[in-house]
């Protein structure tokens, strides 16, 4: 990953520019669970297999999948997905990734967590899901991503995503947002990146992790536009 990040572009908006945020999650997606359980598809026959808020798998694999090649340290490569909801996001990697990938989804949300499952497993006239590397792996589990330690140890994975985790978090206040950030850092193996997905610009995301980091090294990749809206990715390495 390292070559990588040597290579991406930074960015640039004049300073204080900042585009409005209608229909970003930052302005619509609380943080409260039970508000996200009645967000989330139920595991009825026919029901939406996967929602996603920005966008799913199939704009960001253009993305992932270089960053996943170049990172063939450890085999398969460990993914934690953090807020991972219904999404796309764990199940495209794990089923259309043709390199081996060993992917965690966490949710508050025990809806979310059981719909998952519910996918992976097959049943309700769905088939299973098939992994795209035969030594791929993917598991759902219900845990707060602001305390991880029941479910991952420190510097356990080599790649950790948040599409949108920190926008909805950070509604509650700056504690709650910068607990997820320290959690997803530690978690992180000394060369991991941490990679959060917002519609947020940089010019204020960037500080933001800086002064609640101080030490991590903070990148940005523009993305887009999906839908009409240009995202960004942040990718975030702690100080080890």
């Amino acid at each position: 990953m390292a070559a990588l990040r040597r290579t991406l572009h930074v960015a640039t908006l004049a300073a204080g520019a900042r585009r409005a945020l209608a229909g970003s999650l930052a302005g619509s997606c609380p943080a409260d669970r039970r508000l996200r359980d009645k967000l989330h598809p139920d595991t009825r026959a026919g029901s939406v297999p996967t929602f996603d808020w920005f966008f799913g798998y199939e704009e960001a694999q253009g993305f992932l999948l270089p960053l996943l090649k170049e990172s063939r340290a450890a085999c398969p490569l460990r993914v934690l997905d953090v807020g991972c909801g219904t999404s796309s996001l764990c199940t495209g990697l794990y089923t259309r990734c043709p390199h081996p990938v060993d992917v965690l989804g966490v949710d508050l949300s025990p809806v979310a967590v059981a719909h998952m499952k519910s996918l992976l497993e097959g049943g309700q006239d769905r088939k299973p899901l098939c992994p795209g590397h035969p030594a791929s792996q993917l598991r759902f589990v219900q845990a707060d991503a602001q305390n991880l330690e029941s479910v991952a140890s420190s510097g356990s994975f080599q790649l950790v995503l948040d599409k949108g985790t920190w926008d909805a978090v950070a509604r509650g206040g700056w504690p709650g947002a910068y607990q997820l950030l320290s959690e997803c850092l530690r978690v992180l193996s000394p060369q991991g990146t941490l990679i959060q997905f917002s519609d947020e610009d940089p010019d204020v995301r960037v500080p933001c992790l800086e002064q609640g980091f101080p030490g991590c090294t903070v990148m940005v990749q523009e993305l887009g536009p999906f839908g009409g809206i240009t995202y960004f990715a942040y990718l975030v390495q702690g100080s080890h």
